[in-house]
């Protein structure tokens, strides 16, 4: 009876025990993430130079203010000192941009050149849930990020601030919003990463593709803007561009406000997340 009764008490797990979940997924990739000793380094470099660019923006606003006749020779006055006091939570938005889209690109691409992909999709045969799960990981991180350097721009940056009279509470009016938003356009951004990175499965063209699309394109537009008026209206359309609209806190005529720069950024990124789950259910690995 005992041999009989020893298959029974070394019965194997249910299979729903054993089934792939979405939350299972998102666990293995948050490891995966997490645990990749240069991610968390370039997170914490990210971090650090995004509040030190704030606290060189305050001290420049400061500067200005301290001498009427460089803020003169600038076409800076009092209210535009202003206004850039309410932009240092947000100033170190383009380096987090470029940092932030490089790791998301590695981290979707590397998988590829390092064939990790093959043992991923194993695991995960549906393939789209193993995408969505890296892709939520990093936009996650990134947002959480993106308000972390922004909430700490303006505590650095008030002291300084306050020796011009040009300091403020986080209740003036877009500013808050404007800290927030910081972390969106780093999650979204992030999205683009992620999605190129499975679009092009290489890491140093995806990176370029990314950064050319973030940086170049806006300054190519910039540049040929005086030949076409045209130009000048579709280069609001660019990713970096809608980007910089979501976290203003004045919007000039003519260009994006908030939820306009918003859906346009966050249009690109689905476009590019569609396109990658295509690819990534349809090609091999």
């Amino acid at each position: 009876m005992s041999a009989a009764a020893a298959p029974a008490a070394q019965e194997p797990r249910t299979s729903g025990s054993r089934r792939i979940t979405f939350p299972r997924v998102l666990r293995s990739e948050l490891i995966k993430t997490t645990t990749v000793p240069s991610t968390v380094i370039l997170l914490a470099v990210a971090l650090a130079v995004m509040v030190g660019l704030g606290a060189l923006v305050a001290w420049s606003a400061v500067e200005t203010a301290r001498d009427p006749a460089m803020g003169a020779a600038m076409g800076v006055d009092d209210g535009s000192l202003r206004r850039l006091a309410y932009e240092v939570p947000s100033s170190g938005l383009p380096f987090g941009q470029l940092l932030i889209a490089s790791l998301a690109v590695v981290v979707m691409a590397s998988e590829y050149s390092t064939g990790m992909i093959r043992a991923t999709m194993t695991a995960v045969p549906a393939r789209t849930p193993a995408l969505l799960a890296k892709t939520l990981v990093i936009t996650v991180i990134s947002f959480a990020l993106g308000v972390l350097a922004a909430f700490a721009s303006y505590l650095v940056a008030q002291p300084v601030l306050s020796g011009e009279g040009l300091d403020f509470s986080l209740d003036t009016e877009g500013v808050l919003p404007s800290i927030i938003n910081t972390g969106t356009v780093l999650a979204l951004v992030a999205v683009m990463g992620v999605a190129i990175g499975a679009l092009l499965r290489n890491t140093a063209g995806g990176v370029v593709t990314l950064v050319g699309a973030l940086f170049v394109l806006p300054t190519i537009a910039e540049l040929l803007s005086n030949l076409a008026d045209w130009v000048d209206d579709a280069a609001r359309f660019l990713p970096s561009n809608a980007g910089l609209q979501l976290v203003a806190i004045n919007i000039q005529d003519g260009q994006l406000n908030q939820v306009q720069g918003g859906l346009v950024l966050a249009a690109w990124a689905a476009v590019l997340l569609a396109g990658a789950a295509l690819a990534v259910k349809k090609r091999d690995v």
